[in-house]
């Protein structure tokens, strides 16, 4: 029997999750290495040094807990990929009327794909993050579920994992709950041990993806008018990229009841505001597609679906169009389903795949 090469590369943010991952895989007897990915220099994108992830603080930390565990750490300067992989596709969708995922994106391009290539280029078996999931094998196929912790599950954000990439995963945080994993790392004192979780897109922090937008790109955002349902002009706004569908807050506009952003309009740079009700859709139609548990969807199926991050699980009857999109069908109206998200399938705590949302109606 071939021994099994016990090897793990651990993806280190410097957050608590990446440092018990890479405690725990040391406990099973890997030989562990360290690195964290440099995806932007925060200068670039407009934020204090010390600000939010890829910061010294947060490489500092990522070496400190590597020197706890005594394993070798580096850092991998990936920024030019995610410029133009993650930032530039942000940006894209955004001035094309939908609403990004870059946090998906950046599992799909970044972490388990540049990272995987340097490990097996390395003779490293495994790469290692901190997410809250768990792989299984069966019946000669890899399997992706969700995290026991369901109030830190991560399931939906690595719906896109292949097969060669779950062969080469492993999340050792899946069967524990964050209570848990700050207590591990409390035991080892390592520095990170209450460091708050980032919750917002690392290189938009204070979620004004706009302004962002116009810093980075030096274009500005051509104003434009707002629409009500019957097409009627009643007010300008700021640019139509500005927006997304389902916003309430920061429209200034004073129509005596509340109104939400219902549709854009990007040749023509309007915005569309309505009623709440006019945000509910039953039907969806998605591309980009990644099945897990099979290659492709066999035939009509009842499924469980989270159009957006830990959104509630809605009942759906899942099928392929013609041109071999997903369709799904809705057993009840849902609000604010949007183009350029991602909608996850589930069967229980089982991910079946995804794709990105590019139609509601």
């Amino acid at each position: 029997m071939a021994q099994i090469n016990k090897t793990a590369l651990i993806a280190m943010s410097g957050g608590v999750d990446s440092s018990v991952a890479a405690c725990l895989m040391q406990r099973e007897g890997y030989a562990c290495r360290g690195v964290t990915m440099r995806l932007y220099r925060n200068a670039d994108v407009g934020l204090n040094p010390f600000h939010t992830c890829c910061s010294r603080r947060d490489m500092e930390d990522a070496a400190e807990v590597a020197f706890d565990l005594d394993i070798p750490f580096e850092v991998l300067d990936y920024t030019e990929d995610f410029q133009a992989q993650i930032i530039e596709k942000f940006i894209r969708t955004y001035e094309e009327g939908g609403t990004p995922n870059p946090c998906i994106d950046c599992n799909r391009y970044m972490k388990f794909d540049h990272l995987l290539g340097y490990a097996q280029a390395k003779g490293i078996e495994y790469v290692v993050t901190g997410h809250y999931a768990r792989v299984e094998q069966e019946n000669g196929r890899f399997l992706l579920k969700k995290g026991r912790d369901a109030s830190k599950d991560q399931s939906y954000v690595l719906y896109m994992l292949t097969q060669r990439q779950l062969s080469h995963i492993r999340f050792p945080l899946g069967e524990l709950t964050k209570e848990q994993v700050r207590r591990i790392a409390e035991e080892n004192g390592f520095v990170n041990a209450h460091k708050h979780d980032s919750q917002d897109i690392c290189f938009v922090p204070d979620g004004d993806y706009a302004t962002f937008m116009e810093g980075y790109t030096g274009r500005r955002h051509v104003p434009g008018d707002f629409l009500d349902e019957e097409g009627r002009v009643i007010g300008r706004h700021r640019g139509a990229a500005c927006y997304t569908l389902g916003q309430r807050k920061g429209l200034g506009l004073a129509m005596g009841e509340p109104v939400y952003v219902c549709a854009k309009n990007m040749a023509e740079n309007t915005v569309t505001v309505g009623k709440e009700e006019s945000l509910f859709h039953s039907h969806l139609i998605a591309d980009e597609l990644n099945w897990i548990p099979f290659d492709v969807l066999p035939g009509e199926r009842k499924v469980h679906v989270c159009t957006r991050y830990h959104a509630k699980e809605q009942a759906a009857v899942a099928s392929l169009t013609q041109d071999g999109r997903l369709r799904l069908d809705f057993d009840r109206p849902q609000r604010a389903m949007t183009p350029g998200q991602s909608v996850v399938l589930y069967e229980g705590e089982l991910v079946l795949g995804g794709g990105t949302i590019r139609e509601v109606f």
